[in-house]
């Protein structure tokens, strides 16, 4: 625990209409770690939420734009600290948990740690729609990108100031997680997960989350995400489809003219001409935002080096003028001394 007392913890607890649990949870927070800031963040409750997160001692944050992904930007914008801890605000993730997300941080080995509800040591209660949509969202991440994530959603993570800091989020709402998870991805930032039971919600608490909508946003998330960081291999299977599509339809045209030296089927041929060349289109377009995207991302990391730099000359600046704040005061004892030993020689003397 001694990694962890040198750091800054904040705890960020995003709440809408949570008044059933939201002191509990808060509660829950403080007793693991007594020293860290837990911030409360209320996204226009109409309830009791933001009195009762304060009567339990919570920092109150108001954001007006609705949803979770505004949020966590306000959160993220808002909040200084080393080690940032979020979690959901409805008491179904274990607070007794946080220093296994925190300890990874603190010791400098990763930038992200996900309390993974799916993880094979976990034994959380999902409804059943939950659970399969959990599955689904999952087997395209690890199939797109390449990854091995157990849970793409979960709303218990620790992240480093420095993904806080320079991770852009564009996401309104209940697909921030995938944004957050695919973006630490693709900037090579380090991710561990760790497993945590996730526990039934309390009688008369209700889930925000729309099933088919918010699973609609989050699967166009991954599929925008996934255009945007690998337009290659995105446009070039969209392009070998078409191809293959167009020479499949051709291939009647082309016999056809074989054995009867003419077409009849023209239309099927226009057809097969225009999917082979928007395949090929596709393919060329797929190449050229790839070098885009190249470009872009060596940008990205020059900037990443030029933040991380500004930090820690921010830092050390710090120190050196808390030392310097302290030398005078060091100083003027010193020359006091030597003021009251003069006065004692003179009055010998």
């Amino acid at each position: 625990m001694a990694v962890i007392e040198t750091h800054r913890v904040a705890v960020l607890i995003p709440c809408y209409n949570e008044e059933r649990t939201i002191a509990n949870v808060v509660y829950g927070f403080r007793s693991q770690l007594p020293d860290s800031d837990i911030h409360v963040f209320d996204n226009n409750s109409t309830d009791n939420t933001a009195r009762e997160a304060a009567r339990a001692g919570a920092i109150i944050h108001s954001e007006h734009r609705q949803g979770k992904g505004n949020v966590v930007r306000s959160m993220f914008r808002r909040v200084e600290a080393d080690i940032y801890i979020m979690v959901d605000g409805d008491g179904t993730y274990p607070p007794d948990k946080v220093h296994e997300l925190i300890l990874p941080i603190a010791a400098g080995e990763v930038d992200m740690v996900i309390g993974s509800r799916l993880h094979a040591g976990s034994a959380s209660r999902f409804r059943f729609l939950n659970h399969a949509g959990n599955i689904i969202f999952r087997f395209l991440l690890n199939t797109l990108f390449r990854v091995n994530i157990s849970d793409l959603l979960s709303g218990y993570r620790a992240f480093s100031s420095r993904v806080v800091k320079s991770l852009p989020v564009l996401s309104r709402g209940f697909e921030i997680e995938t944004e957050l998870t695919v973006k630490c991805i693709e900037r090579d930032y380090r991710i561990h997960e760790i497993p945590v039971n996730l526990v039934a919600r309390t009688q008369g608490s209700t889930s925000k989350i729309h099933i088919f909508r918010d699973g609609f946003l989050i699967l166009n998330t991954i599929f925008a995400l996934f255009r945007d960081y690998k337009p290659m291999t995105a446009f070039g299977l969209i392009g070998i489809s078409l191809v293959l599509s167009g020479f499949l339809l051709g291939t009647f045209v082309i016999a056809e003219f074989i054995v009867n030296q003419y077409m009849t089927h023209i239309p099927l041929a226009l057809l097969s001409f225009g999917l082979v060349l928007s395949g090929f289109l596709s393919i060329c377009a797929g190449m050229m935002l790839h070098a885009q995207a190249r470009h872009f991302q060596e940008i990205d990391y020059q900037l990443q080096n030029v933040s991380e730099t500004l930090n820690k000359n921010r830092h050390s600046q710090m120190n050196v003028r808390t030392a310097q704040t302290a030398r005078p005061f060091h100083d003027g004892k010193i020359q006091d001394s030597y003021h009251q030993s003069r006065l004692n020689r003179i009055s010998q003397d």
